[in-house]
């Protein structure tokens, strides 16, 4: 009997291998939709209207959040829980690409929903737009094959939760440097 991860996993793996455009959409959602998120996220930072301070504060608050999410937590949970990704352990799986790396959590999802959560934090409307772009990335990486919906799942949430916390701190921080000066 499949569990409920499983199940979710072969339904959108079973969109690869039906034709060569959609397994080129599938690709572009998991790998290359990222650099264009990455681009739009420097161009929304540096052309909205706002403070200068409040650009860097959310330079700073989402460049830490994706980092520290996506190579602090997400590596420290793979150097001691080693899950392999579909594609090694699963029969009939079409893989459109592989990853050496191990599989949960997802580090596409650690980074782009932490990202995602620290433009939402300080614009609603563009925030909602990245988490779009982000379900889009992390559901094209289960469609290929080289994740999990768990994988994903657990990966956003740590970079919900990350962002949160980098913007809490961010904002007493500057709660601080305004009362000093």
């Amino acid at each position: 009997m499949l569990t409920l991860d499983t199940q979710l996993f072969y339904a959108l793996n079973s969109l690869a291998g039906q034709s060569p455009l959609l397994d080129g959409v599938i690709v572009f959602f998991a790998t290359y939709l990222a650099y264009l998120l990455i681009l739009l996220f420097l161009a929304f930072a540096f052309f909205r209207h706002s403070p200068k301070r409040e650009k860097w504060e959310l330079l700073l608050v989402a460049g830490a959040s994706a980092i520290i999410a996506r190579f602090g937590v997400a590596e420290l949970i793979r150097f001691f829980y080693h899950h392999p990704r579909p594609f090694a352990e699963l029969p009939g799986v079409h893989a459109l690409f592989t990853d050496n790396a191990w599989s949960f959590p997802s580090g596409h999802a650690t980074f782009f929903f932490a990202l995602s959560t620290a433009v939402y934090l300080y614009n609603k409307k563009w925030g909602i737009g990245f988490f779009v772009a982000a379900i889009l990335v992390t559901a094209g990486r289960v469609a290929a094959g080289v994740h999990y919906p768990s994988d994903i799942l657990g990966g956003a949430l740590i970079g919900i939760i990350v962002a949160c916390a980098v913007y809490a701190v961010a904002c007493k921080v500057m709660i601080k440097m305004s009362t000093r000066g």
